[in-house]
């Protein structure tokens, strides 16, 4: 199993001489990850940002940069202790897990309207 996260930017198209709109989205980021890092995201505190922004109310990217960027500094911090969630089959290993919060934090940061979409 694994999470998505999608940002999107949300776009009006008309139609009828601007009387009928309908909403698309075009994708501006996309990643994925596993869900065997759920344990190392509550530890540095990014798990609801990542699986979970509803519950915090998160809609737009520029909701969950503060968060992202606390907690990626607490992994870059202190390695060894984010590195002892690793998974046991190799799925879900710190080495992933920086990158990918380090992406998502600078796509939220390059479109922070953007609106966030997740996958879990």
């Amino acid at each position: 199993m694994s999470l998505d996260v999608y940002l999107n930017k949300k776009r009006w198209i008309s139609y009828d001489e601007g009387k009928t709109h309908e909403v698309d989205y075009e994708q501006l980021y996309e990643a994925n990850i596993t869900h065997n890092l759920g344990k190392m995201a509550v530890e540095a505190g990014i798990y609801k940002a990542l699986w979970r922004p509803e519950e915090i109310e998160a809609v737009y990217a520029k909701d969950i940069i503060g968060l992202l960027k606390s907690g990626l500094k607490k992994l870059k911090g202190n390695p060894e202790f984010y590195k002892s969630f690793n998974s046991y089959n190799g799925w879900g290993m710190y080495e992933h897990f920086v990158p990918f919060v380090e992406n998502y934090l600078n796509a939220c940061m390059e479109h922070p309207e953007a609106i966030i979409d997740i996958s879990r």
